[in-house]
């Protein structure tokens, strides 16, 4: 199933599937798992708590018979991260981490935000001036720097070290994205969640001692209240922000900017109707969601469609699939900002449902917003654009794109108009 095909494009394969289909068993899935494929379907397992989140041990596991004993300390951090813990211990830790992402603390946050957007711009835009200028990589330049400048101005660290933990981030994300991942992929994801896990454990006495406004001080706090048990519980949730809090702004950013530039009458009528933003980008998570499927792990017996599933399955919502299933989207493969029948499922749904989702939509307004009015004339640098080979987050490696440069020095430096949409 997973081939370059398929991460150039994978709807066609999530068409074929949904045709023969709403539940199918596949071997490809770290032993074997159940992939659903309809809307209704993901929706449903998305928020049964019969279908568990806690799966860490499960990955690992998957890397063959050394990873049983080699990636305990994978196992350990994560198994106590947000993401992958069920109720009560995730709605404790949710309650805890809502408070950082709360509509009046992110309003705080848009002024850095768009401080940070106009500077990636300023440094595009002065590139133009270059001789030997054709056009700039989009993901390189913009997409990939922006969210991690975010993520690490919301923890209160360096954001210079943020190559570091990118990389850190990525090895990660290689890991839980391959549905049969080497224990050379396994190895470098733990020895990058060992780095990140203590890159903050040097960061807690000084934000102990003197704690600030950023989330890193809230979770100290909490700590101290009783909200977080242990300081390796505390560890684990400072990890889980800084490898979740830039992978999907990221991506949404990429992939929402190619769909635009392939589709040039979204893109003008965007442009001519810049208050279509928070519906856009809404069709940009359904189009071409930057996570394509997540997992979960039967706690008992489930029958589906006339299949038992057994406890200790897996199970795979396809969220990519039920995003473009036609029995809730009319003409799904059509991009369309204006469109308006339902949610997409790019956030997750139920009590497990993205944290940062409204961070999200605010930095990838500010962003577009600002690539509308500074850019006003950009176009697809040919057909160069590569797909990483990440099944879980969908992300283009790089997206070259060209402009005519036309603004003024006062007119780049605006503030964008109207009210965010927190």
């Amino acid at each position: 199933m997973i081939n370059n095909g398929f991460l150039s494009n994978p709807y066609p394969t999530y068409q074929a599937l949904r045709q023969a289909g709403p539940l199918h068993w596949n071997e490809e899935f770290c032993g074997g798992a159940w992939l659903v494929t309809e809307y209704a379907d993901v929706a449903s397992v998305l928020r049964d708590p019969r279908f568990s989140v806690r799966r860490a041990g499960g990955w690992a596991n998957s890397s063959g018979p050394e990873a049983l004993t080699e990636l305990r300390e994978f196992k350990r951090i994560f198994s106590r991260s947000l993401l992958f813990v069920d109720a009560p211990q995730h709605t404790r830790l949710r309650q805890v981490m809502n408070a950082g992402f709360k509509p009046s603390a992110l309003q705080t946050l848009a002024p850095q935000i768009q401080i940070l957007v106009d500077r990636l711009l300023d440094n595009v835009i002065a590139s133009a001036s270059t001789p030997s200028f054709t056009g700039f990589d989009f993901m390189r330049d913009f997409a990939r720097p922006l969210p991690a400048l975010v993520i690490a101005a919301m923890l209160g660290i360096d954001s210079d070290d943020r190559a570091e933990f990118v990389a850190w981030s990525d090895d990660i994300a290689d890991f839980i994205g391959s549905p049969t991942p080497t224990i050379d992929i396994a190895r470098r994801a733990q020895t990058s969640l060992i780095a990140m896990n203590e890159y903050f454990r040097a960061l807690l006495p000084q934000r102990r001692a003197h704690p600030g406004d950023d989330l890193i001080s809230q979770l100290v706090l909490a700590e101290a209240s009783g909200g977080i048990i242990t300081t390796k519980e505390l560890l684990a949730q400072c990890c889980t922000l800084l490898f979740a809090g830039h992978e999907t702004t990221r991506n949404l950013l990429g992939n929402g900017m190619l769909a635009l530039l392939q589709h040039p009458e979204q893109w003008q009528m965007l442009q001519q109707t810049p208050t279509l933003l928070p519906s856009a980008l809404k069709e940009l998570l359904r189009f071409d969601s930057p996570v394509q499927y997540t997992g979960r792990r039967l706690k008992v017996d489930v029958e589906l469609h006339g299949q038992v599933m057994k406890k200790g399955d897996l199970v795979i919502p396809l969220i990519g699939s039920a995003n473009r299933d036609p029995a809730k989207f009319a003409d799904p493969d059509a991009l369309d900002i204006t469109r308006n029948q339902g949610a997409h499922l790019s956030f997750g749904y139920g009590p497990h449902v993205c944290i940062g989702a409204t961070l999200t939509y605010m930095e990838a307004e500010i962003a577009l917003r600002s690539v509308m009015q500074r850019l006003p004339q950009l176009q697809l640098g040919g057909n160069t654009q590569s797909w990483g080979k990440n099944a879980v987050y969908r992300s283009l490696n790089a997206l070259p794109l060209r402009f005519t440069p036309a603004l003024t020095t006062a007119q780049a430096t605006a503030q964008p108009e109207g009210e965010l949409h927190v």
